[in-house]
């Protein structure tokens, strides 16, 4: 089932599965890669891992629009990979999609 984006702007009770799959098609049409990531053994590691043209390497946790929050674990991660200089999102919205493709 294909979603509008009108929808995903819309919905109350938009998953985390919509927000991800209008991740993988923005960041497909921006000639880039969108990779699920799962490193075993590690707690809080990246959902997905976004290489966009011109050497741009993003490590991206998706979560639902409403209600969902980054575990200790998870910001504890982000802090480490920010400090070394990595970029770190969370896509939440749209929005959020817009704000990691115009950087």
């Amino acid at each position: 089932m294909e979603i509008e984006l009108t929808q995903i702007n819309r919905a109350v009770k938009a998953s985390e599965a919509d927000i991800e799959a209008e991740l993988l098609r923005r960041v497909a049409e921006a000639g880039g890669i969108c990779e699920k990531v799962t490193v075993l053994g590690r707690r809080g590691y990246f959902d997905r891992l976004i290489v966009l043209p011109g050497n741009r390497v993003i490590f991206c946790e998706v979560k639902k629009p409403r209600g969902s929050r980054v575990s200790p674990h998870q910001r504890q991660r982000h802090a480490r990979y920010r400090a070394l200089g990595a970029v770190v999102v969370i896509c939440k919205t749209l929005a959020d999609i817009d704000a990691l493709l115009a950087r």
